[in-house]
C-alpha cells in the first residue's frame, strides 16, 4: 500500500485485503513507502503506519523496519534507481525533457478552466529538436521529464472490474515522470519498483483505475511484464459521501485509543465490502483468509456504518473473554483502566485481583460492547464501595433491617462459589418470608445497598461478582450508618 499520511480505515482496508490475499496464496505482504512527493510527507508517518499494521495484527513481510531482499523500502532511497529508469527512457526517445516553467503551466491550467475544459499540458516540448534541448541545456534552464503518451492502449483485465481500457493520450498531456528535484512521480517509481521488487499483484484503490493504463504504457516502453492490478471500490460512509480525513476519526490511533479491538475493524471493513463468502458479524482474520476469493469483490462501492462498531466490538470481545489467553490480556487492561480512573479514590485491593478481575468479564461478557464499558460511572460499584444511608433503605422498605440480616445469614452460609441461578432461587425464598416487601422492593433495596444505584445488572449478578464477603461488608455497613 502507498502511504502519504497516517493509516485512516481505506489504508487498513487496501492493506487488509493485500494481506488476505497474500497469505491466501503463499505470498508475501510488501509494505512500501512511497515518499516521493516531498511537499505530502509527514514526519513520523511511515513508522506510525507500521504500528498499526501490526496493532491490527495484519503486520507486512518486508517493510522499511524489517527489511527484506528487495529494499530499501522508502522510494526517497531507491533514487538512483528511478534516475537511470528515467535516462533510459529519455535515451529510446519514450520520453524527452520539458522545460516549460510552472508559470507557463500555470497560465495552461487557467486559460482551460475559463474555457471549462479539464487542464491538460499540450505536450509543447514534446516536439522539441535535438538541437533546440541542446540550446536549452547549455542555458541552463530547468527541466522535467516527460513521458510521450502513444494512441492505441491494450485493453487490460482488471482482478475486480474485468475489462478495462482508457485512452489517456486522448485526455491528459503527457505526464512528468521525473521532477526538477530529481525525484520521480508515483507513475515512474510505482512501475519501477514493483518490476524490481517482483511484484505479481497489485490492490489498490479504484481511483487508480484510469492511470493503470499509463502504467501499462511505462512497462511496455521498459519491455518489462506488468504486474496482474486489482481495484478496490470506495469505501464511503454509509450517506454515500467520502470518508473524510478531515473527520480526524477515522484514522487507527483514535478507534485504538478508544479501545476497539483490531479485529472488529477488520471486520467491519470487509463486511461492509466484497470479496468474501460469508457476511456475518464476528469473522476472525483467520475466517477471512480462507473465505476470501478475489473474484467476489464487486464493483459496488462499499458503504460503512460505523455506527454498527460497537456491535461487532461487542462480538470480539466476548470472545477475547471466552478465549483463555485473550482474556489474561483483558485482566490486565482492566487493572490499567480502573487504576486510571478510580486510582484517586478508595480503590480497595481486592478489586484488582486477577480473579475478581475475571468474574466481572466472564459475568458482564455479551453486555458491554467495550472494555472501558466497565469503567463509566454506572459500574463504579465495582470499584469503589458506595455510601449509603439506613435511611434510604428504610424508604424503600420498612423491613430493611430484616432483609439485611436474611442475607447477611444467605452469604455466612455460602462456602461454595455462588452461581447466579443458585443466588435467585434463594433471593425468591428469603423473600417469601417477609411480611409485606414486595420482591421488586426488595431488589431495589438491595441493589441500592450494594451499588448504591437505581439500575444495573441483576442483584444476583451483583453478588456473585462482588462475592460473600463484600456483600456482607456492604450490607452491614448500610445498616449500620
Amino acid at each position: 500500500p502507498m502511504i502519504t499520511g497516517f493509516l485512516h480505515l481505506g489504508g487498513l482496508r487496501t492493506a487488509l485485503y493485500n494481506y488476505v490475499f497474500a497469505k491466501k496464496h503463499q505470498g508475501t505482504f510488501i509494505l512500501r513507502v512511497e515518499d516521493t512527493d516531498q511537499n505530502r510527507v509527514v514526519p513520523g508517518a511511515a513508522e506510525g503506519i507500521e504500528d498499526m499494521l501490526d496493532w491490527a495484527g495484519i503486520p507486512p513481510d518486508e517493510s522499511p523496519r524489517r527489511g527484506g531482499a528487495f529494499g530499501p523500502y522508502q522510494q526517497s532511497q531507491r533514487l538512483e534507481l528511478y534516475q537511470r529508469a528515467s535516462s533510459r527512457l529519455l535515451e529510446s526517445g519514450a520520453a524527452y525533457r520539458c522545460f516549460c516553467t510552472p508559470q507557463r503551466l500555470e497560465l495552461l491550467r487557467k486559460e482551460a478552466l475559463r474555457r471549462q475544459q479539464t487542464p491538460r499540458y499540450d505536450n509543447r516540448c514534446r516536439h522539441l529538436t535535438p538541437a533546440e534541448v541542446a540550446e536549452k541545456l547549455s542555458q541552463g534552464l530547468a527541466w522535467v521529464v516527460r513521458f510521450r503518451l502513444e494512441q492505441g492502449v491494450e485493453p487490460f483485465q482488471d482482478l475486480v472490474y474485468g475489462w478495462s481500457k482508457h485512452e489517456v493520450a486522448e485526455v491528459e498531456g503527457d505526464p512528468v515522470i521525473l521532477k526538477g528535484d530529481g525525484f520521480p512521480t508515483y507513475h515512474l517509481a510505482n512501475v519501477v519498483d514493483d518490476h524490481h521488487m517482483g511484484i505479481s499483484h497489485v490492490l489498490r484503490g479504484t481511483e487508480w483505475l484510469t492511470s493503470t493504463a499509463k502504467h501499462l504504457l511505462l512497462y511496455k516502453a521498459f519491455g518489462w511484464d506488468p504486474p496482474q492490478f486489482g481495484h478496490l471500490p470506495l469505501l464511503l460512509n454509509k450517506d454515500g459521501a467520502k470518508l473524510s480525513k478531515r473527520q480526524g476519526d477515522i484514522f487507527l490511533e483514535s478507534f485504538a485509543r478508544d479501545g476497539y479491538l483490531p479485529e472488529a475493524l477488520l471486520d467491519i471493513v470487509t463486511n461492509c465490502g466484497s470479496g468474501f463468502t460469508e457476511k456475518r458479524m464476528g469473522r476472525t482474520l483467520e475466517e477471512l483468509i480462507s473465505q476470501f476469493d478475489v473474484g467476489r469483490i464487486t464493483t459496488h462501492s462499499a458503504l460503512l456504518d460505523l455506527e454498527s462498531l460497537p456491535e461487532f466490538n461487542r462480538i470480539h470481545l466476548t470472545r477475547h473473554i471466552e478465549n483463555e489467553e485473550l482474556r489474561q490480556k483483558l485482566i490486565r487492561e482492566l487493572q490499567l483502566l480502573v487504576e486510571q480512573v478510580y486510582g484517586d479514590q478508595q480503590v480497595e485491593q481486592e478489586v484488582l485481583q486477577k480473579e475478581y478481575m475475571e468474574r466481572v468479564l466472564l459475568l458482564r461478557k455479551g453486555h458491554i460492547s467495550l472494555l472501558k464499558n466497565l469503567v463509566a460511572c454506572d459500574y463504579s460499584y465495582l470499584w469503589v464501595r458506595p455510601s449509603v444511608s439506613r435511611e434510604q433503605l428504610q424508604n424503600i422498605s420498612a423491613e430493611a433491617e430484616e432483609i439485611g440480616k436474611m442475607v447477611l445469614g444467605l452469604m455466612a452460609s455460602q462456602a461454595v462459589a455462588l452461581t447466579v441461578e443458585e443466588l435467585n432461587k434463594d433471593l425468591r425464598n428469603l423473600q417469601k418470608q417477609t411480611k409485606e416487601t414486595k420482591y421488586s422492593s426488595m431488589m431495589q433495596l438491595l441493589r441500592l445497598a450494594l451499588s448504591g444505584q437505581q439500575h444495573g445488572p441483576s442483584v444476583a449478578e451483583m453478588m456473585v461478582t462482588l462475592g460473600p464477603k463484600e456483600v456482607s461488608g456492604r450490607i452491614h455497613r448500610a445498616l449500620s450508618s
